[in-house]
């Protein structure tokens, strides 16, 4: 019998502050912050990521974000493509419906590290799932969580996943 075909699987890390966050969050948050992180999980030749819209896919670097700031290498996985694609599509019907994106609760980094662990076993590097708490445990993060709540993140470029044509 022949051994299982495995797939690399790689976190791709952006910086949505592009650097603002390591330069301005001592003065207003009052503790250094590296980043505003997105992430997304890149698979059998895709780049997969959660936003209000839903989760969505496009060639790797295929957003307008342009390159990723890093990429992690979060190991290999058996799932085929088949598989995963049916996988994304009963999440994106599930947990991660676009009207269930949350900023700080449920957001891309949510679902990086969800895939991540369904493909891998292994979680996503803790300073970015942790990010959110590290805000909020500020005042300043306190004080702008009404409005932080309401913003929707949604990178342009990708094209949504599970419902053809966008059609919902």
């Amino acid at each position: 019998m022949d051994p299982p075909n495995l797939y690399p699987v790689k976190l791709y890390v952006y910086d949505l502050s592009k650097g603002l966050a390591r330069r301005l969050s001592p003065i207003m948050l009052g503790k250094q912050l590296e980043g505003i992180w997105h992430t997304s999980i890149v698979v059998h030749k895709d780049e997969f990521f959660f936003g209000s819209g839903g989760i969505s896919s496009c060639p790797p670097g295929g957003t307008l974000l342009g390159p990723p700031d890093s990429v992690v290498d979060v190991g290999s996985t058996e799932v085929t493509e088949e598989i995963f694609l049916e996988y994304l599509s009963s999440l994106g019907e599930s947990l991660f419906r676009g009207e269930a994106y949350n900023l700080f609760e449920h957001n891309c980094n949510t679902f990086s590290n969800e895939v991540a662990q369904f493909l891998t076993g292994r979680k996503i590097p803790s300073y970015i799932t942790d990010l959110p708490s590290e805000v909020l445990s500020t005042p300043f993060g306190q004080a702008l969580r009404p409005l932080l709540d309401s913003i929707q993140i949604q990178p342009p470029g990708g094209s949504t996943v599970g419902r053809p044509n966008g059609q919902s």
